[in-house]
């Protein structure tokens, strides 16, 4: 089904050396807003800079694709050492296909990381990539991302009490 991930995990600080290992995963292809960082927020979610450090350590290379603007999204992926694709147009292919071209790394052992059904699980469904959805760090609050995570619930159900 192309709305269901093949993993569903706590948040980015879940994906370790193990489930890496474990799942056959080389590379990773991040979403930002609500993934690294708070959309909007010019920072990283408290954690993320070390976490990435580790990833680097372990050999797992990385590259953001986001929805979001160049403006929004360059500065905070130079802040993170990151390469990124921007206007990336999840759930189509293009920025996946762009980033894994980038990454060098097979289709198969690179996962597609994101909080969104409808553009990061659907997109690395598309384009034949190992999905893992995250929940946000923080809900947002407006009426559009209620609406989204509502039509969401619709097809995928997230049963919090799942996750450690």
């Amino acid at each position: 089904m192309i709305f269901k991930p093949r993993f569903w995990v706590k948040n980015v600080l879940s994906i370790d050396e193990s489930f890496l290992k474990e799942h056959g995963i080389d590379a990773l292809i991040l979403d930002l807003d609500n993934t690294l960082s708070m959309h909007g927020d010019p920072a990283a979610e408290q954690g993320i800079p070390e976490w990435l450090d580790k990833m680097r350590g372990l050999g797992v290379k990385m590259a953001v694709v986001s929805n979001n603007t160049e403006k929004r999204v360059a500065p905070l992926a130079a802040k993170l050492g990151l390469d990124y694709t921007a206007n990336g147009a999840k759930p189509l292919t293009f920025g996946l296909n762009r980033a894994l071209k980038k990454l060098g790394t097979s289709r198969e052992r690179t996962a597609v990381v994101g909080d969104q059904i409808f553009t990061d699980v659907m997109g690395g469904n598309f384009a034949k990539m190992p999905t893992i959805l995250v929940e946000p760090f923080h809900l947002e609050k407006g009426i559009l991302f209620k609406l989204k995570r509502a039509a969401e619930s619709l097809v995928f159900k997230r049963d919090l009490s799942r996750l450690k």
